[in-house]
Order: C-alpha cells, then structure tokens, then sequence
C-alpha cells in the first residue's frame, strides 16, 4: 500500500504541479481576455467619444445647419411667444389676409394635384402622340419664377392687353380680366401643377405592372383598370403633392402682390410687405411673427400629416416590365390635339405675348414693323438700381450655390455613407426648409439681423437664401449615393486609409456632379427669387426680382416685361443645361 502510495504520490504531485500552472496559465489567460475585452471598451468608448477627423466635420456641419435652419426657428417662436402681436391677429385685415390666403392656397393646390395627375397618367399610361414633347413643356411653368409668369400672362389678359382690347370692342366687356382672387389663383396653379406632376408620375413608375394585367385577365377594361387600380394607389402621391403645394402657395408674395393687389386681393404675405414697410402698426416685427408662427404651425401640421401618413403607407416594387399603354383608339388624336393646345396655352403663348410686350414702345401700342423697338430693353437695363441689382443678385446666388454646394455635399454624403444616431435628425433638419414657407423665413432672419449685425446689410439676404436653398443641393446628393453600393469604400478601408479618407476619396468625388448640379439649381433659383428678397430689402441691396416688382409697381409694364423676358430664358437655358449634367 505504501509502495503503492509512493508510487502514486509522484504522479499526484506532479500532476498537482501541473494542474496549478494550468490553473495559473488560466487564471492569466482569463485576465488577459479580460483585459484584452476592458482595452477594446476603452477603445470603442474614446472611438465613441474622441474628437477624430470624422467626428469634428459631423460637428461643423451641426454647427452650420443649427445656425441657418435652428436659429432662425428658435427666434420667431421665441419672439412670437413673448411679443405684443398677438392681439393683432383678431384684426379684420389679418383675418381677411388669412381666409383669402387659405382659400388661394388650398383651392390652386387642389387644382393643380388634378391636372397635374391627368398629365401624369396621359403621358404614362395611354399612347397619347407626342408624349415626350409635351412632358418637356408642361414642366416648363416650373421653371420661371411666378412673378415673371405673372408679368407674362397680364400682357396676355390684362385690362389693355390685346385680348381683352379685342374682346370689348366686338362684344362690349373684356374676355377676363386677369386681376383679382381668380386670377391669383388661376397662376398659382398653373406654376404648381408641373409639381404635382412629377411626383405622381414617380409614383406611377413604381406601381407593378401586373396589378392592371390582373385587373384586365378578370374582366375590367382598360380604362376601369387605370382607374379602379393606378389611380387608387395614386392617393398617397397626389396627397403629398397637396400637402407640398399647398404650403407654397400659403405664402408666395409675387403673384397675388401682380395681381391681387390691384383688386385689394390681400393675402398675408403682401399683408406683411405693408406692414414691414409703411409701418401700419405699432411693433410690425411682433406683428409678422405672430402671423409667421401661425404659417410655421401650419406648415409643421401638413408635414406631420404626411409623415404619418407615409408611415403606414404599403410599399410596391418597382415594375420590372413596362406597362401595356392605354389604346385611345379614335379619341387618340382629339385628345392629343386638345392637350397639345392646352400645353402649349400655358406655356408657350405667355412666352410670346411677354415677348411682343417688350418689343413695344408703351401699353396698348398695336404690334406693326414700325412699332418694333428695343426702347423697352434700353429703358429696362438702364433703369435706376438694374445694374445694381443684377450686380447684387449675381454676387449673391453665386455665394448661395458655393456655400450649399459645399455643405449639402458634406450632409449628403455624412448622412448616407456613416452611421449615427444623429444622422436622421440632421438630414430632416437639413429639409425642414422645404416645408416653411419663405414668408416665415424671411420674418426669421429680420427677427434675428439686430443680435448679429445684418441688419441693412445684402448679407442678411444671403443668410435666407442658404436656409431656404440648402436642402436643394442635399436631395441632389443623397439620392444618387443612396443608391450607390459602399463597395470602393470597404476596398479603401481595407488598403488603409481612414474613415474620412475613404469618405472623401471614394464618396464625396462620386457626389461632385449631383452637388454641382443642385449648386447650379441653387443659383438660378436664388438670382430670381422675390418673396425673400422684397421682405429683407434694405438700401441697396436690391435685387433682380426686387427691380422687376418696382418696374411693374410703378407702371413701367414694358420695360418690366424686357427684364422679365431676359430672366426667363436665361433661367430656361440654365436649368435646361443642369438638367443634362450627369449625376
């Protein structure tokens, strides 16, 4: 038994030995996997938290969208709630401003959502002739700001214009007088259809094909399929076009201070113009942000709506196929000559009649080869504060597009190619402006100038345009990257360069043509802007659209309409050029 111990025991010792250092070797492995585990904590943690090249430009972009967007949101409703103007908003003129803007608004809106869908499914879903020649000229009223359409179509309907000369003199009245509430409405419409239009003709691109082809195989003929299907799941669409329109007509100054004014058509945003400039009431400022606060609201509800709406929205694939167009059969060339002519009606013939207006000396003045002259352009350009405001203008959309091309490349690309939580918050702040009527805006920045300096200064006009036009250059970015595989930038990754390498490398060069393409939209949008412009004026900081509205106010109609004509085109040329830039 000893023996046997003894002979056991060295085995048991050594075994005892062995099994300590392995116990040992565990017990310092275990500690090193835990302290391998604290270390990648503590690096996730300062990753997390370490101010990297990466985290630094998410902070400068916070900074900047805070600044323009956040501000200027905070100021007004911070002014709102603490000034005087409440009181105001129970005056017979506010509340006359108010029904005459909501009615304007909610009618031309829905107006617009109804030809703009019958456009969009004639030239989508029948075999109408002509098809993509018209889809170009019904988006065209889209592309020339609506004091301009304004200018153009009074030299087709206003009191002298030749129609109505025409018509008076063979039946004793005019055909139709375009100043009034009908006629603000009938062009607050008509420049906002081609919206309408191209967001249900998205959405009809994206309803399958196969829905109308059962719908058909079970009975239903063409024309019961595309409306008991296509144009039901339209809804969604033609709602969002509602909403978006109706919030930028709730609040357009050029076309009802045209044509409604005349008339004493009041709307709150020419209610605002009156009060900033004459000074009708005791403290305007609290006055126009109570009144801006009520349009914020509004405008906040209608995108609330929308969200919720699109929320418990059903998602279609795209078609994989085209759809089998709808045959008119005999009704093809009737319905293709009568949306030919009504295309054409407005937006072709306003061009022209705006063009012979400029080519004559005065009003009323009959169109012969002795009347031509190029008085109206001389008198137009040579006008007091043209050169100025052209100058201004030019100055001032150029900074716009550098300053939103930069940092809508930025947030487009941050927001699309990085993962944060923040990263939803900052792209919806970056298209709040979207939803806020420029009324609103507008009132902001004047709210905001004293506390830094701005007041009286182009440069408070700057400020507006970048908070009105950066979610432009934004859209144009993360669209395209949104759709881009992040493959380059894993290949990027793994040969060794840095997040912000990668980014700036591989994400922000393929975004460079859609941030060019957004900065140029931003451009020409901004140098024939009027509702901001006219509302931040301030001793000679006019702009183009400013000098236009003074032309026309004080009875220069010709001369108005030759530096109408000359924005028109260059804005049509413009656009159609960024059009083609490939994104």
């Amino acid at each position: 038994m000893a023996s046997s111990s003894n002979t056991l025991s060295p085995p048991l010792a050594g075994s005892t030995d062995h099994g300590r250092a392995r116990g040992a070797g565990d017990v310092r492995g275990a500690g090193d996997a835990r302290g391998t585990g604290r270390d990648r904590a503590t690096d996730a943690a300062r990753s997390r938290f370490s101010l990297d090249g990466l985290g630094a430009v998410r902070i400068a972009l916070w900074c900047a969208v805070a600044a323009l967007i956040l501000v200027p949101i905070i100021a007004i409703v911070v002014l709102a709630a603490t000034g005087g103007g409440w009181t105001a908003l129970g005056d017979p003129d506010v509340l006359g401003a108010a029904g005459n803007s909501l009615v304007s608004a909610a009618v031309s809106a829905v107006l617009a959502v109804v030809i703009g869908s019958a456009l969009a499914v004639l030239l989508e879903r029948t075999d109408l002739p002509g098809r993509r020649a018209l889809r170009l000229l019904a988006l065209s009223p889209m592309l020339m700001p609506p004091f301009v359409g304004a200018i153009a179509w009074l030299s087709l309907l206003g009191p002298s214009a030749a129609v109505n000369t025409f018509w008076t003199q063979r039946f004793g009245a005019p055909l139709w007088n375009l100043y009034g509430g009908d006629g603000v409405i009938f062009l607050l419409t008509l420049h906002s259809y081609p919206i309408a239009m191209m967001i249900v003709t998205a959405a009809l691109r994206r309803i399958p094909a196969d829905l109308e082809q059962a719908a058909r195989i079970s009975g239903s003929s063409a024309p019961r399929a595309l409306w008991e299907v296509t144009t039901l799941l339209l809804r969604p669409a033609m709602l969002s076009s509602f909403t978006l329109i109706a919030v930028s007509n709730l609040a357009d100054f050029g076309i009802p201070s045209i044509i409604g004014l005349p008339e004493r058509y009041v709307t709150l945003s020419t209610l605002v113009y009156r009060y900033l400039q004459s000074g009708t009431v005791d403290d305007p400022l609290a006055v126009v942000s109570a009144i801006g606060f009520v349009l914020l609201v509004i405008a906040l509800l209608g995108v609330v709506v929308d969200l919720l709406r699109t929320r418990t929205r059903v998602e279609l694939d795209a078609q994989a196929g085209a759809p089998a167009r709808l045959p008119l059969g005999r009704a093809r060339v009737p319905v293709g000559a009568l949306t030919a002519i009504a295309v054409l009606a407005v937006t072709v013939l306003p061009l022209i009649t705006l063009a012979i207006q400029s080519l004559l000396p005065a009003p009323g003045v009959p169109l012969t080869l002795e009347t031509v002259t190029l008085a109206s352009f001389e008198r137009a350009l040579s006008a007091s504060g043209t050169l100025t405001g052209i100058g201004n203008s030019l100055m001032l959309a150029t900074l716009a597009a550098i300053i939103c091309g930069v940092l809508g490349l930025g947030i487009g690309t941050f927001v699309t190619r990085t993962r944060a939580r923040s990263n939803p918050a900052l792209l919806g702040l970056s298209l709040l402006p979207q939803a806020i009527p420029g009324l609103v805006i507008a009132v902001a920045w004047l709210v905001i100038a004293p506390k830094i300096g701005l007041s009286n200064t182009p440069w408070l006009i700057l400020c507006a345009y970048l908070t009105s036009f950066l979610a432009l250059v934004v859209q144009s970015v993360h669209a395209p990257l949104s759709a881009t595989p992040t493959t380059a930038e894993e290949a990027a990754r793994i040969s060794g360069a840095t997040r912000l390498r990668a980014l700036w490398d591989i994400s922000c060069r393929m975004a460079v043509p859609a941030a060019i393409s957004g900065a140029v939209l931003v451009g020409l949008t901004a140098v024939r802007e009027l509702t901001l412009s006219v509302l931040l004026l301030s001793p000679g900081s006019q702009t183009l659209g400013v000098v236009i509205f003074n032309l026309q106010q004080a009875g220069a109609y010709n001369a108005s309409s030759a530096l109408s004509l000359i924005v028109a085109l260059v804005g049509l040329a413009g656009l159609g050029l960024t059009a083609r830039t490939p994104r």
